[in-house]
Parts: structure tokens; sequence; C-alpha cells
């Protein structure tokens, strides 16, 4: 039998799901977030759901050898999943733009009845940015480390106004400034950023205007990195 031991970033997302809670987990895996909340009693129900049939296959005996109910769907993000169903969705371990996208076919996750747990690997900006773009509010952003790397998981709800946010300001949000280990994690994230603009002088075809985005960029992060000192 397969322990069901989460990994830090889904222990993090774990923590967040309210108690009672009806989730849709997509990108599930191998169903070990879904499976060890039906263990511990933090959820009244639980999907799965995936693109790959494989890892559904898994989820499935994890399931069935911890003797939990999760129902399982092959499809793209929340294609399968009905809002009636959930009040909380989990989305990890993929690109803000895949997590973008997901929300975008899903117009009913911005209807502000279902809590959005979503932890992206890559293109956090860019998703911050579609979110207040239409109407996501960022309610909270939790940090977590795992091994040498940190993740940030937002805690969203749609409903809110529309903002039309620059790039540049969306490297974190009033949330994160809020959160604990903001500061180590702005810390990091300036110094990826500072090798960046570093790389982009040093290169002799680097458009003006990327190389201003970028400076801009490096300028907002290290200002919030300094008032949280």
């Amino acid at each position: 039998m397969e322990r069901m031991i989460l990994t830090p970033r889904l222990a993090c997302i774990a923590a967040l799901i309210p108690r009672g809670a009806r989730l849709a987990d997509i990108g599930t895996d191998h169903g070990k977030l879904p499976v060890s909340l039906l263990l511990s009693g933090r959820v009244a129900a639980a999907i799965g759901s995936d693109i790959r049939q494989g890892p559904l296959d898994h989820a499935a005996r994890n399931a069935a050898e911890h003797g939990v109910a999760l129902p399982l769907r092959l499809a793209a993000g929340l294609e399968a999943v009905r809002p009636e169903e959930c009040d909380t969705v989990s989305i990890a371990g993929m690109g803000g733009q895949t997590i973008a996208d997901i929300l975008a076919a899903a117009p009913w996750t911005g209807d502000g009845e279902h809590l959005l747990l979503l932890q992206p690997m890559t293109m956090v900006y860019e998703l911050r940015q579609w979110l207040w773009a239409h109407g996501y509010m960022i309610e909270c952003e939790t940090v977590c480390r795992e091994e040498r790397r940190y993740y940030v998981v937002l805690s969203v709800r749609g409903g809110g106004p529309v903002r039309v946010v620059p790039l540049s300001s969306c490297a974190f949000s009033p949330a994160l400034l809020q959160a604990a280990g903001a500061r180590d994690y702005l810390e990091k994230l300036l110094q990826r950023e500072i090798r960046a603009l570093e790389g982009m002088q040093s290169g002799s075809s680097v458009d003006r205007a990327v190389l201003d985005g970028q400076r801009e960029i490096v300028r907002v992060i290290k200002q919030a990195w300094e008032e949280l000192a």
C-alpha cells in the first residue's frame, strides 16, 4: 500500500482547504492530495481530474487501497467538473499560463462562490496579471519551500473588480507581502531577476523596451524587499 505522504507543496495546499470542503483536484496525478484529505476527514468529498489515463489508474488504486471514494475524470482542466460538484478547486504543479487557460475555459470559477487554490510552477507574474484582468481576487498568498526552491500558493475568488496591472507590478501581490516567509521569497526572486537583467545587459540584441521592463521588475521587487526588513 502506497503511503499518502504529501510533499511540502501539497501539504501547504492541504492546510489551506477549508474543513468540510467539496474539492475538485485538477491535475490530480496519483491522487495523493484528495486521498489524504479524505482519509483525515478534512474534506466531505473530492473529485480528481487529470489529462492522462496512467496517473488516474494510479489514483484509482490509491483510493481503493485506502478505502476512500474518489470519483476520477479523464479530461483537460475543469472540462469534466460541474460547478455544483465542488466549492473548492486546487490546481497545482502547472505553469501559470496553463492555469489561466483552465480558468478561462471554466467561467463559473469566477462566480465568487468557489475558492481556488493555485500553485503555479512558472509564469507566476503572468498568472497574477490574468487573474486581476478577469476580476479574480487574490485573497491570500502562502509561501512554501520544497528542497531549495520557494513556491507560492494563491488563494483566489472571483467576483472582484477588473484591474489592468502592468507586468512589473505583478511580481507580487499585496497579499504576498503579508505572508510568513515573504522576505526570503522576495530575496530569492530578486536574485533571479538581477541575474536575468545582467544577462540581458551583456547581450547585444536585447530590445530596449524589454530591458527597461526588466529594470523596473528589479526595482519594484527590491523596494518591496527592503520595506519588509
